[in-house]
């Protein structure tokens, strides 16, 4: 059985940063893409990175040059490196598995439990 447990969120001053880490369990990381989205309160899941098996990084706008996709094989993790943060990047992080029929990140129904991110001074 596929799962994933999220970890590193927390209380950050704007302009802080904070990692991310999402382990995969019951499968192998390289075959799939993954993708981290974000729920703020009242607001939908919005899709802020993915990355796909080849490697190719996506960023949502409002994240894009603050944030960084990557991931480690050998520890079956994907991190989100989030730098420079804002008041607006505070909820809860999830990440997911991709569709394993896809190289690219088409998301799947696999989630992890989620990781609050709170950006305030």
């Amino acid at each position: 059985q596929v799962q994933l447990v999220e970890s590193g969120g927390g209380l950050v001053q704007p302009g802080g940063s904070l990692r991310l880490s999402c382990v995969l369990s019951g499968s192998t990381l390289s075959r799939y893409a993954m993708g981290w989205h974000r729920q703020a309160p009242g607001k939908q899941r919005e899709l802020v990175a993915s990355i796909s098996t080849f490697g190719t990084a996506i960023y949502a706008d409002s994240v894009k040059g603050r944030f960084t996709i990557t991931r480690e094989y050998a520890k079956n993790t994907v991190y989100l490196q989030m730098n420079s943060l804002k008041p607006e990047d505070t909820a809860v992080y999830y990440c997911n598995v991709g569709q394993a029929q896809y190289n690219i990140y088409i998301d799947g129904n696999i989630w992890g439990q989620g990781t609050q991110v709170t950006v305030s001074s």
